[in-house]
């Protein structure tokens, strides 16, 4: 039976992991309204418009009023 040589650190297969998500073709990063404004957000990401990230506010954003 085959055994392998030498093993694959951590960092080299996160970088083969990142480069056959990006070779894919698929958009892996997923688009969903947003629960509080309604733009379009990356899935598990802080909302860029508004800064809410499950009903709680991480990014304090200016708004017109002030």
């Amino acid at each position: 039976m085959a055994l392998q040589k030498r093993r694959r650190g951590p960092a080299r297969t996160a970088q083969q992991r990142s480069a056959w998500s990006k070779k894919s073709g698929e958009n892996h990063m997923m688009v969903q309204p947003c629960s509080n404004c309604g733009a379009p957000r990356i899935a598990h990401r802080v909302c860029m418009s508004c800064g809410q990230y499950r009903g709680e506010t991480i990014i304090a954003k200016k708004t017109a009023e002030e």
